[in-house]
């Protein structure tokens, strides 16, 4: 069953729980966080955007998960084979930050000792992003400016919810919006040109369960000059109204049902040779692996195994109308993350 939610509608009902669960093509529900029923301690809110040519990439993130915060950055270097990601911690923002209720525009900055990050979102069009951090790795301080345009029509939106009462996920993917800047690290200037850099926003708010268990997946490039990309993904809250499979074309998003990670090694080993498989038949892919961006931070309580590897696919897709695109060596990322939140 994939039920789309196709009219603008409140969010959450009087009890805090989603008045409707299912995907939509736009950021149709209406968000306010004083809806919210649970605790502050559990609310969690995020946007993290990643930029990407196949050959490096750029990470940001701000995040306000209540009970703490984490900004990141992270420069990956494919060719080389590094990345470096630095994510300093804050301790109790609980709303704080005052993330934006809509993705459509609001502007988000948070700083620390001796770093920045600023996400200018003025509804005009155009994202502007920048971050700087001293002391980012061996090579010295870092500084990043990126400006994101040609946002698509279509997105994958998608509200899912938890067994228990006043949980759920609301949660935006903007694919294949064309990205222009530069990364000053080390001596070296990371140039993003437009006609091969895209860039993907996850935006994400909610309220939690503590243990979970997510698979993501996300491509942003093009096909013969059409930006073409796709979302995939699942392992929480209840996807029984929707899953979050969605291709991208020409700015139109495409519907797909189930689709399973293959993940060798018993998910374990990340590095070798990936497939995808759908239950539908339209998203049939090898992958690669790259470059690993593990890292696990575990004190007890608290607790994050991240693995997301970056790579290329191979295989094929297929679009509501039946039109079969065909891709190789198409950067993207899968991962695998654990968190204990």
């Amino acid at each position: 069953m994939q039920h789309e939610i196709t009219r603008a509608i409140p969010l959450l009902d009087g009890e805090g729980n989603l008045a409707e669960a299912g995907f939509a093509r736009r950021l149709l529900p209406v968000y306010r966080r004083a809806d919210i029923k649970a605790s502050k301690l559990r609310i969690k809110e995020w946007d993290y955007y990643l930029i990407n040519n196949g050959r490096f990439a750029l990470a940001l993130t701000v995040d306000d998960n209540g009970y703490m915060g984490l900004d990141s950055i992270s420069l990956l270097d494919f060719q080389e084979g590094w990345e470096i990601t630095k994510s300093p911690m804050s301790f109790m923002p609980l709303g704080k930050l005052k993330m934006p209720e809509s993705s459509a525009r609001g502007d988000v900055f948070h700083a620390g000792k001796n770093y920045s990050i600023s996400f200018v979102n003025r509804g005009d069009g155009k994202r502007t992003l920048i971050a700087q951090m001293k002391n980012f790795g061996p090579g010295g301080s870092l500084y990043a400016k990126v400006e994101l345009t040609e946002e698509p029509e279509e997105s994958m939106v998608i509200c899912t919810p938890f067994s228990k009462p006043g949980h759920f996920y609301y949660n935006q993917k903007i694919n294949c919006m064309r990205a222009s800047g530069s990364v000053l690290y080390d001596g070296r200037s990371y140039d993003f040109d437009p006609a091969e850099s895209f860039a993907v926003l996850d935006w994400g708010r909610g309220v939690w369960t503590y243990h979970n268990t997510w698979y993501w997946g996300s491509a942003s490039y093009h096909v013969d000059g059409v930006p073409f990309g796709w979302n995939i993904g699942y392992g929480f809250g209840d996807t029984s109204a929707a899953s979050e499979n969605m291709l991208f074309y020409k700015g139109k998003a495409h519907k797909l049902s189930r689709v399973k990670f293959n993940i060798p090694g018993n998910e374990k080993d990340f590095m070798s040779p990936w497939t995808f498989s759908s239950d539908d038949g339209r998203f049939e892919m090898d992958f690669v692996p790259v470059l690993d961006r593990a890292s696990c931070t575990d004190i007890k309580l608290i607790k994050s195994d991240q693995h997301q590897v970056f790579g290329r696919f191979t295989g094929r897709a297929v679009l509501d109308d039946g039109q079969v695109i065909e891709v190789k060596d198409f950067p993207g990322f899968a991962e695998k993350v654990e968190n204990k939140w």
